[in-house]
Parts: C-alpha cells; sequence; structure tokens
C-alpha cells in the first residue's frame, strides 16, 4: 500500500483547521446574535410588559346551628371562564368577515364567544351581555371573563368531554355563597358587593368579586367571616392580555360562626306563622333556663341567595314596597302594642302592691272609666285573679289597676326592663317604648283612663316578640331576667387552630325580679289554667302530657292603613319544670286564642320531638 505524503498530511490539516474555524465563526456569529440582537428585542418587550396585583378573596366562614348543620356557607360554584388572548385570530376573522356597516368591536367578541358557547350544547342559558364584555375588556382585560355561572354537575361533565372544540376557555369551581333555609333570612343577613375593603390599603389593580355582609350575623362578624384576602401577580403585554401569572399570597379562610339556634325548631316555628295564614308574623323560642334563643323566625322572609353576586333593581323595588315588607325583622325589628299577654305583668303588679287574689270584681261586659266604657270580651260575672286572668277579663285587670296604681304596674315594668333593648342583635333591635314614672305622676298629662289602657297592653307601650319573650321566661324560671345570648362559638377552619377558638359566655343575668315567691306562683297556675281548662283562652295550645301555661293577647291598632289587630299568644313549658319559652305574634289575626295558640302549639310538638324522638306522635 502506497504511504501518504508528506504534502497529503499537511492538506488535510490544512482543511481540520479551516473546519474548525469556521465552527467557531459560526458560534460566534449565534452568541453576538443572543447577546445582541435578541437581547434588544427581549429589552423592547420587557418595556412593554408590566405587572398587575389581583385581590384573591377567602373563603368566606360559614354560620352553623347548634348541631352543626349550615345556615350559610360557601359551596362550590362551577363558572366557565373565557380567556380574550386567546381568542384573539378569531375576534379578527369575525371581524373580516361581518358587513361593514353593522359590525362593533363588542359585537363581534360576545358573536364569537357565544358561537363557541353554542358548540357545547349545554342546557343553561349564555347571559353575557355586549356591554358586560365591553366593560370586562377595557378595565380587566388581563383577567378571564365568566361567561356561564352556576353549571349543573351534568354541564360539568358535558364541558369536559367537549372542551377540545372551544379554545380559550376554561371550567373553575369558585366558592359561593349559600343560604339553604329561608326561614333564618332576617338573622343570619345578606351580602353586598362593597365600594371598598375596610381596614385594607394594598392597592390591587384588580379584585374578583368579593362580597361584604350588609345585614344581620352576616355584617355583625364580617371580619370574622371573611378572613384574608391573597395576592395573585399577573404579567401583561402591551395589549393588556396575560403573559404568565402566579400566586403570591394565598387567602386563608374566614372563620365558622356557631349559633345557639336549632335550624330545625327554626323551620318549624317559620311553618308554623305561614300555617297562620296571615302575612305579617313573628315566633320567638328561648330556653327560660340558660337564656339562649333556639328560634327567631318572621314572617315574610326575602332570599338572601338573590343578592349574590347582586340583585335586580327590579326585586329590590318589589321587595321594598311589599306590605308587609319582608324586609323587617318582626321578632326584633318592629314594635307593638302587646294587649292582654300585659296582663302578665299587670296582674302581677296589682298582687305586688296588696291585691288579695281571691277577692272579686263584678264584670258587666264592660269597665267604666270615668264617662269611657272599655269592652270587655269575658262573659258578664264575678272574677277573682285566677278566673280574670283565665278569662282575660279587662275589667277585672283595670279594676285593680286603678285601686293598687300605675306605679306597681311601671315599677315592675322597669324591673323586666321595658324600656330597653335586649342587646340581642346589633341594628336590628327596636328601642321599646314604656311609661317612666316621672310621667305617670304628672296629673296634668296621666289619668285614670291612661292607667285602664296600659293595664291592658294599650297606649304608650310598644315591644317586640323577643322582649315579650324575655319577660315570659323569667315568669318561667323564677325571676331571672336574661341578656338573651344566640351565639355560641367561634372556630377556626383550620384543626390545627382550635386553641384559637373562642366561647361565647352564658347568657348574662340582667336582673331578678323583686317579688313574693306566692304571687309568682299564683301568676303561673293563672297561666297554667288558661291552657288547661276548657274555657281558657289558650286551649287550642293544650298537648297531652306537657304542660303549657300561656297567656293570649289581642291589641286594636289605628294607623295609615286602617284599623285591625296584633294577636299574641305568651308561654312557657312544661309547668312543672319550665324549659321552654314560645312567644307569637301575629298581625292581623283573628285572636290571640284562634291565631297565635295554635301555631305556638305546632312550635312545642316540634321541641317534643326533638327531645324526646322515640315519643309516639299521638301521644303529643
Amino acid at each position: 500500500m502506497p504511504q501518504p505524503t508528506n504534502a497529503t498530511n499537511e492538506q488535510r490539516l490544512h482543511l481540520a483547521g479551516a473546519a474548525l474555524l469556521f465552527g467557531m465563526a459560526v458560534l460566534l456569529a449565534g452568541l453576538a446574535y443572543v447577546q445582541v440582537v435578541t437581547s434588544l428585542e427581549h429589552e423592547a418587550e420587557q418595556k412593554n410588559q408590566s405587572r398587575r396585583t389581583v385581590r384573591l378573596p377567602a373563603v368566606r366562614g360559614a354560620i352553623l346551628d347548634v348541631q352543626g348543620r349550615p345556615l350559610a356557607h360557601d359551596r362550590p360554584s362551577y363558572v366557565i371562564h373565557t380567556y380574550l388572548s386567546e381568542l384573539r385570530h378569531h375576534f379578527r376573522k369575525a371581524w373580516r368577515d361581518a358587513p361593514h356597516d353593522t359590525r362593533t368591536e363588542a359585537g363581534v367578541r360576545h358573536r364569537v364567544i357565544g358561537d363557541f358557547i353554542a358548540q357545547l350544547q349545554l342546557d343553561q342559558p349564555f347571559i353575557l351581555t355586549e356591554r358586560q364584555l365591553q366593560k370586562h375588556f377595557i378595565e380587566q382585560l388581563a383577567l378571564p371573563i365568566p361567561v356561564m355561572r352556576d353549571l349543573s354537575q351534568t354541564n360539568v361533565a358535558w364541558f369536559m368531554e367537549n372542551a377540545w372544540r372551544v379554545p380559550g376557555m376554561d371550567v373553575e369551581a369558585q366558592p359561593h355563597r349559600h343560604y339553604p333555609s329561608e326561614s333564618v333570612a332576617h338573622l343570619v343577613g345578606r351580602l353586598r358587593r362593597p365600594q371598598s375593603i375596610p381596614d385594607e390599603d394594598h392597592p390591587y389593580n384588580y379584585r374578583l368579586p368579593d362580597f361584604t355582609g350588609a345585614m344581620g350575623l352576616e355584617r355583625t362578624f364580617d371580619e370574622t367571616l371573611r378572613g384574608s384576602a391573597g395576592t395573585k401577580s399577573l404579567l401583561v403585554n402591551n395589549l393588556g392580555y396575560r403573559q404568565r401569572e402566579k400566586i403570591v399570597v394565598a387567602p386563608t379562610p374566614g372563620n365558622i360562626v356557631v349559633l345557639t339556634l336549632d335550624l330545625e325548631i327554626q323551620e318549624a316555628a317559620y311553618k308554623a306563622l305561614e300555617e297562620t295564614g296571615r302575612k305579617g308574623a313573628a315566633a320567638v323560642v328561648m330556653n327560660v333556663q340558660t337564656g339562649d334563643i333556639i328560634a327567631l323566625a318572621s314572617l315574610p322572609v326575602f332570599d338572601p341567595n338573590l343578592f349574590i353576586p347582586g340583585i335586580p333593581s327590579k326585586l329590590w323595588n318589589e321587595y321594598r314596597e311589599a306590605r308587609p315588607s319582608p324586609l323587617l325583622f318582626r321578632a326584633t325589628q318592629e314594635r307593638y302594642p302587646p294587649g292582654s299577654i300585659f296582663k302578665i305583668i299587670s296582674g302581677l303588679a296589682a298582687l305586688e302592691a296588696g291585691s288579695n287574689p281571691t277577692n272579686f270584681v263584678y264584670n258587666p261586659g264592660y269597665a267604666e272609666v270615668g264617662r269611657r266604657r272599655i269592652d270587655d270580651t269575658a262573659p258578664p260575672g264575678h272574677y277573682d285573679f285566677h278566673e280574670g286572668f283565665k278569662h282575660s277579663s279587662n275589667t277585672y285587670f283595670i279594676t285593680r289597676a286603678i285601686e293598687t296604681g300605675v306605679e306597681s304596674i311601671i315599677t315592675l315594668g322597669n324591673q323586666f326592663f321595658l324600656r330597653e333593648k335586649t342587646g340581642l342583635l346589633a341594628r336590628q333591635e327596636a328601642k321599646p317604648q314604656f311609661p317612666t314614672l316621672a310621667e305617670v305622676q304628672d296629673r296634668s298629662n296621666w289619668q285614670d283612663g291612661d292607667t285602664a289602657n296600659l293595664a291592658i297592653g294599650q297606649g304608650p307601650i310598644a315591644v317586640t316578640p323577643l322582649q315579650m319573650t324575655v319577660m315570659t321566661a323569667a315568669v318561667a324560671n323564677g325571676g331571672k331576667v336574661f341578656s338573651p345570648r344566640v351565639v355560641d362559638r367561634i372556630m377556626p377552619v383550620d384543626p390545627s387552630r382550635t386553641h384559637e377558638a373562642q366561647q361565647f359566655p352564658p347568657a348574662k343575668v340582667r336582673g331578678t325580679l323583686k317579688v313574693k315567691s306566692e304571687n309568682l306562683a299564683h301568676l303561673q297556675r293563672a297561666m297554667l289554667a288558661d291552657v288547661a281548662d276548657d274555657d281558657g283562652t289558650g286551649k287550642r295550645a293544650r298537648i297531652e302530657g306537657f304542660a303549657v301555661c300561656g297567656k293570649t293577647g289581642t291589641a286594636e291598632v289605628r294607623n295609615r292603613e286602617g284599623r285591625h289587630k296584633i294577636t299574641w299568644f305568651a308561654s312557657y313549658g312544661p309547668f312543672e319544670k319550665p324549659k321552654y319559652a314560645v312567644v307569637v305574634m301575629v298581625e292581623r289575626g283573628a285572636s290571640g286564642g284562634l291565631s297565635c295558640a295554635p301555631a305556638a302549639k305546632k312550635i312545642y310538638e316540634a321541641l317534643i320531638a326533638r327531645d324526646n324522638p322515640n315519643r309516639i306522635a299521638g301521644n303529643r
């Protein structure tokens, strides 16, 4: 074989060197391109990008009843979002194809999104309007826009199966406030969209839909329920479209508020009010030994779910103009004349002032005060305290009040705090009306006729159903006047933070009645007879094996709407070991015995069924 010459070896060496130099030249050129050309492009791109911060609302804490059942909670709501940046070329194509004399930017975008939604063939309406789309495009282009809300499970599954057909769309689960039972609407309250978040100074560029408490416990415990907001950072280009995003601070969920209220009894009370057939009513149930509220029902109610994301103006106007108003919490926010249930106080005051309960007063069918006659619904005859109370004789109580003096009624009424709120609910409790000693001792303005009116719960007196429940409970428990409570505790969602739970103290005893035990016993036996005896006005509340004690009441009212009645039934039970106070008030009722006592009976039956689940229904 011939050997390579030195010339050949030198030639090969030159070729290898040339190839190496060429490779190095290519690498240097590429490096120059990266370092110079693309760096300039990257620098220009950086100049055209900016960051935006987005406020991420936390999951709002739940409000639970005493058994842990939700009265208000955040549940997942499935939403279809559209990312407008991913539809730009579809928008441009639709714009080119649209007739020149009819096309608008908002209209073209809306039509493109609507066409894609139609391809999914979902059985829920596409409700995004052109106006909403245009507002989002101008103000929040970097964020996805929701185009369909509250998807059913079926539609979520159908979307996931067919999502490949539509570009730029995704389904996302968002927290949505839900109120399972309308019966607690007034107490739990509702939400609204805030103009600003209280005590929050962070300058966010965008805020995802957020809500704050507008009334009720949602407002009282808003800061506790709301939790802490999170922050998301968005990188957007010079056109405003999203480039990248990341969570900077994760939201912290709100705390849980647990009430003393029992949803089962609350719904039973609301149903009992509905079955009276009247439009305006209220019922309060309270534990007479602890002062805990078990139910606070009011009729009519509003639907708090309709306020999220915002109530239509037409419906809001209907709520505001409706009579009776569904926005008014009749259990605490409205004052009424108590009528004959006030004889609980005026009768006890007469006994305390020295009236003999066995002495009789003759009732001719009316009480005569000066030249004025006040009708008596009790039949003519002689009445002692027991019979007068059971038949609700106006003549008996008016006579005793004038004999013993109105000052005894005012003194006892003050022990029940009849001029003061109970303090149960902030911003949702009306201040009651009750005369002062100075007013009744001014004989130039206070006459026997005024005393007669007050003795039967008319005249310058107005109370709330809640206040009358506190009064009835004090009679039942031997004289303890409670500041009632409805919130039991606040708990963190995170089980590792249970040490942060806040237990509310027991209901405070506001005062103790300074009355003789024998006089209180006379009153209690009279209340028992009002229900237990066949001629008692409250007999329709009678329950076999459960001794209900009560007093009916009917008050005349004259206002712009004409003349009508406010009817009552104030009660407690059982007689032997009092546990519950139940007060029912019905606007425009027939009478306390006909309209309110049957409703109270249904509430007691629900309480008995709850406490004794094995009890035979026929023995209730």
